[in-house]
């Protein structure tokens, strides 16, 4: 059982007090002003970016990913890539076995599903050192278990982020995915502590490259603009993963900076929630 490593911090660390901070992204004036709609039927939706920063600074943010997920049905599982930032682990590491506990209750991870990922790639490790206290993929769940209560996941946590990692990743899930109703959510948060005006400047050169369903041109432009995009190498894996899926086009539903969340525009973070359809 992995303990929850970040509830208290980035999110309100009881039942009660998390289902009324989640509902507060969605109703936010940032956030899409309503709350989630589970849908029954055809599924188009499969893949995210979703922001990983305290629930009151990226929640409003990350609200309209989960609308949109929600407005599309229930998918069957999870994989969930996000960024190491506590250097602890192996360079991209998967948990094929266990629960993972929030205060919304325990999350399962899809051990078959996890094993066929482990076996199209040698680069992936099974190891849990990498889990323990990293906060980037933990910050998804409690939103998908307050949209669908049970769920199993695939949490991936990318240490390495280089193109030649990130393309491999990319193939070991959508090879894992293709033909499954699984969604994959990729962690990040884009450029940190810079001015507003100019956060929203570098983040739009990323964002685009997104929007283009283009990897390999985003793992170049956070490279050539040295921008402080701290999931790139998620984001890039979620598209080459998507792309064997069948993806065909993607769509922006938010971006904002941590500055519009909190009021300070000397120094802030940037986020977005884009989603890519079949």
């Amino acid at each position: 059982m992995r303990q929850p490593a970040v509830a208290g911090q980035f999110y309100e660390g009881t039942k009660e007090g998390l289902l009324k901070q989640i509902e507060w992204c969605y109703k936010h004036q940032i956030g899409p002003r309503k709350l989630p709609e589970v849908r029954e039927g055809p599924r188009s939706l499969l893949g995210l970016v979703s922001p990983h920063a305290g629930y009151m600074y990226s929640g409003p943010v990350a609200a309209h990913g989960f609308v949109e997920l929600a407005a599309d049905g229930r998918p069957d599982s999870f994989v969930i890539l996000g960024p190491n930032h506590h250097g602890l682990g192996s360079g991209v590491s998967l948990r094929s076995v266990g629960r993972w506990r929030t205060p919304l209750g325990e999350v399962l991870i899809d051990t078959s599903l996890a094993k066929e990922i482990l076996k199209n790639s040698d680069l992936i490790d099974d190891e849990e050192m990498a889990h323990l206290y990293e906060h980037s993929i933990e910050v998804q769940l409690p939103f998908l278990q307050h949209l669908y209560g049970e769920i199993k996941f695939v949490p991936i946590s990318m240490m390495l982020q280089d193109l030649r990692t990130d393309l491999e990743v990319g193939r070991a899930v959508g090879e894992a995915c293709r033909g499954k109703n699984v969604v994959v959510i990729a962690s990040t948060d884009f450029t940190h502590y810079e001015p507003h005006s100019q956060a929203v400047r570098r983040d739009q050169m990323a964002i685009k490259r997104i929007l283009e369903l283009d990897a390999r041109g985003l793992v170049e432009t956070v490279e050539r603009e040295g921008l402080s995009m701290c999931g790139y190498g998620p984001v890039a894996a979620m598209l080459e993963a998507t792309s064997l899926m069948g993806a065909r086009k993607a769509k922006l539903l938010k971006h904002a900076t941590s500055g519009e969340t909190s009021g300070m525009m000397g120094e802030v973070v940037g986020y977005a929630s884009i989603a890519i359809y079949k």
